[in-house]
C-alpha cells in the first residue's frame, strides 16, 4: 500500500486536515487525496468530513521498520538489513535477490502482500494484503550442506518460542515445516538453499508465513487458523511478531551451528502432531503410525514391515482418513 506513511498518521483515528497531512508528508493536499482515494480503493475505511478533513475508521496493524528494530537487541539490530514492502512477488524471491546485489548483508524482507508466495514443493500461498506476516530471512549457515539436515524443523521450533512468548498455547509442529493449532494450519516455513557452497558456508534462505488477522480467504484448500481467531484475547501486532521471530531465528541459529539438530530434537517432538497417528506417504504405498524424528530430522513411521525413515524431499506425509 503506497499510502502507508499517510495511514500511519491517521492511525490515532483522529480528524486530520488535507492541509496539516499534506505539510507534513511534504507534498500537495491533491497528492493527499489521491493518496486517501487510494488506501479507500485497498478497503481502507476513511472518513471525508467536510471542512475538517479525514479521520481513519478501520483497525489496521501497520508494518514499521523503526518499530520492528526497536524491539530487537542492538546486537541483532546491526545484524540484519531490514526492509518491509506494500508488495512483492514473494519474500523469499526478493531476499535472493538482495543476497545477488549485496552478498555480505544478512537482508530480512517483510512484505504487507505478495503476488506469488509459495510454500513446499511449489504450491500457492494464500497472501491478502495487511492481515499477515510474510517475512524471509538471508542466513549464512556454516558447516556445508550436511549442517542442513533439520533446518526447517529447527525453524519451526524457533517460531514456536517467538509465539509462544507472545502469549500463544498450544502450538503444534507438523513435519516438515508447518505450525499447527487445533489441527488447522497457522503458519509455514519454507527453507531454500542459495548457490553453492563456498568455503564451508552455504547461504539459506529462509520464508516464513504466519496467519495473524485473517478472518476469511478464497482459494485454500485445508482448514486453517489465525493467531487472531485462536487467541482472541491479545491484541496482535504484526510489528511484535516479526520482531519476536526474527530475534528467535538469529538466536537459534546460532545454537543450531554449534549443536546440531539433536540439541532441538526432543523440543520439536514435544510439539509432534504426527505422533502416534495413523499417516500415509509416497502416494499410499507407505501406511504405518507416526513415532517422531530421527537424529537428523527425518521422520519415522512404523509400518508393518518395521520402523521407516522418511526424507523431506518431495515425499508429502499426512494423517489416514
Amino acid at each position: 500500500m503506497k499510502s502507508t506513511t499517510l495511514l500511519s498518521l491517521l492511525q490515532d483515528r483522529c480528524i486530520h486536515s488535507g492541509e496539516s497531512l499534506a505539510r507534513t508528508l511534504g507534498v500537495s493536499r491533491t497528492a493527499v487525496w489521491k493518496q486517501i482515494r487510494r488506501a479507500q480503493a485497498d478497503g481502507v475505511e476513511i472518513k471525508t468530513i467536510r471542512g475538517q478533513g479525514y479521520q481513519l475508521v478501520s483497525v489496521l496493524d501497520l508494518l514499521l521498520v523503526e518499530r520492528i528494530l526497536a524491539a530487537l537487541t542492538p546486537r541483532h539490530q546491526s545484524k540484519i538489513d531490514l526492509v518491509i514492502l506494500d508488495d512483492v512477488d514473494s519474500t523469499n524471491a526478493e531476499v535472493a535477490r538482495r543476497l545477488k546485489s549485496v552478498p555480505s548483508t544478512l537482508p530480512v524482507v517483510i512484505a504487507d502482500s505478495q503476488s506469488a508466495g509459495r510454500g513446499r514443493r511449489g504450491r500457492n500461498w494464500a497472501s491478502p494484503r495487511g492481515e499477515n506476516l510474510y517475512l524471509s530471512l538471508g542466513l549464512t549457515v556454516h558447516g556445508g550442506f550436511s549442517a542442513l539436515d533439520g533446518m526447517s524443523l529447527v525453524l519451526g521450533v524457533a517460531v514456536s518460542r517467538a509465539l509462544a512468548a507472545l502469549g500463544t498455547t498450544g502450538v503444534g509442529l507438523k513435519w516438515p515445516n508447518d505450525l499447527f493449532s487445533d489441527n488447522r494450519k497457522l503458519g509455514g516455513i519454507l527453507v531454500e538453499i542459495q548457490g553453492e557452497l563456498q568455503d564451508g558456508e552455504v547461504q539459506v534462505i529462509a520464508g516464513i508465513g504466519i496467519n495473524v488477522h485473517m478472518s476469511q480467504v478464497n482459494g485454500v484448500d485445508q482448514p486453517w487458523a489465525s493467531l487472531a481467531n485462536q487467541w482472541p484475547e491479545i491484541q496482535w501486532s504484526r510489528n511484535e511478531i516479526a520482531a519476536a521471530i526474527v530475534g528467535q531465528v538469529l538466536a537459534i541459529v546460532a545454537e543450531f551451528e554449534e549443536q546440531g539438530f539433536a540439541a532441538f530434537r526432543e523440543e520439536w517432538q514435544a510439539q509432534d502432531i504426527f505422533f502416534g497417528q495413523d499417516l500415509m506417504a509416497r502416494e499410499g504405498d507407505l501406511l504405518g503410525q507416526g513415532r517422531g524424528i530421527d537424529a537428523t530430522g527425518n521422520y519415522q513411521v512404523m509400518t508393518a514391515q518395521g520402523l521407516v525413515a522418511v526424507r523431506a524431499g518431495d515425499i508429502s506425509l499426512r494423517v489416514r482418513s
